[in-house]
């Protein structure tokens, strides 16, 4: 069974080809279309634009504020028009916690077929994105909307992080050891949510997990010993860790036996319940990645699942990593665990799973 109908209209699953973050452009097909952009001048004030495929942009303002700027937007990743707005709008947000920062406005991205849903439904899903911006504290201070073949909703996001806080994806040590804050599975359950086949307690579980803000962000921020932090979304796991392992031309690697993942997941997996975006995840970044000999399809389907709204995920020193842990905790995080380490890399920056 899946989450009670709010309405009679068409689920809003149906009408996308991709849902949440699984609606990502392959990374390697990125790669390519952001080849043939031409190079811009980047204003010493720009403290993180696009070298390393970091979370935001972040704009220094003066000697106590840098400004940090991003956007996130999809498809419905469920078919409840509230839900679907506060996951899309915790998705974007997250990106403000990624680099240390705390929000303090967003503007809304609306692209709905009027044709075929209500004003009603559309206005829901607004009401959702509205109810998590209040949970962060912001407003929505504007937007736009379009008239769309598909329905679309998400943030631009805006925040202030102190210079020296600003956390990025590319900045982690040899020695470091890696946390990541939330479990792996989102895209699993997206895609059994689209074939009617997520349980009561599963669809509660995925939309409490996607619609956790971010929070312990900042704080880890402000540790001296956390050097770089991202989150896990649409490339999964893996691609994520791989970014963090190019930025900073290290070696990471992860003990997949420690990675949390939702309840459920790996029998869902084993019942065939994968997104299309994991495959393309693996096709674009497996030269990179070392796998062990025996390692199960299901668990690269897992290490590869594109996750809406996922977790922080955080390289820091051996000996901060107790305080990593309890900022985790103290925000609510019970399942943030240390799931690897980084190296020197030998050649090429790479992933390596044991």
């Amino acid at each position: 069974m899946n989450a009670p109908a709010t309405h009679t209209e068409p689920r809003l699953t149906s009408l996308s080809h991709g849902g949440g973050c699984g609606c990502k452009i392959a990374p390697g097909v990125l790669s390519d279309i952001l080849k043939g952009t031409a190079a811009m001048p980047i204003p010493a004030s720009l403290l993180v634009g696009i070298e390393t495929s970091d979370d935001a942009a972040v704009y220094q303002l003066n000697d106590e504020q840098a400004l940090i700027a991003t956007t996130d937007f999809f498809m419905p990743i469920v078919d409840d028009p509230f839900d679907f707005g506060r996951i899309a709008a915790a998705n974007a947000i997250s990106d403000v916690y990624a680099m240390g920062g705390r929000p303090i406005l967003a503007l809304a991205l609306v692209g709905m077929p009027i044709n075929v849903l209500s004003t009603q439904t559309i206005g829901r899903i607004l009401e959702g994105g509205a109810s998590v911006c209040r949970t962060a504290g912001i407003p929505i201070a504007g937007g736009h909307t379009i008239d769309s073949v598909e329905a679309i909703y998400g943030l631009v996001a805006l925040g202030l992080v102190h210079p020296k806080h600003v956390k990025r994806n590319a900045s982690a040590q040899p020695g470091d050891l890696l946390v990541l804050g939330k479990p792996v599975g989102v895209g699993v359950m997206s895609a059994a949510l689209k074939k009617g086949e997520l349980g009561g307690a599963g669809y509660a579980l995925m939309v409490a997990t996607t619609t956790q803000l971010n929070t312990p962000g900042p704080d880890l921020a402000a540790l001296p010993g956390v050097h770089a932090l991202t989150d896990v979304t649409g490339f999964g796991l893996a691609g994520h860790a791989l970014e963090m392992a190019r930025g900073a031309r290290c070696e990471m690697r992860l003990e997949w036996a420690s990675v949390p993942l939702m309840a459920g997941v790996r029998e869902l997996v084993g019942r065939g319940f994968v997104t299309g975006a994991s495959g393309r995840n693996w096709s674009s970044y497996a030269s990179d990645v070392i796998l062990p000999a025996a390692f199960a399809a299901e668990d690269k389907a897992l290490l590869t699942d594109p996750q809406t709204s996922g977790g922080l995920l955080v390289s820091c020193a051996p000996n901060a990593v107790d305080e990593v842990l309890a900022v985790f905790q103290r925000h609510g995080f019970a399942q943030a665990a240390v799931i690897g380490s980084v190296a020197a890399a030998q050649a090429a920056p790479r992933l390596v799973v044991s």
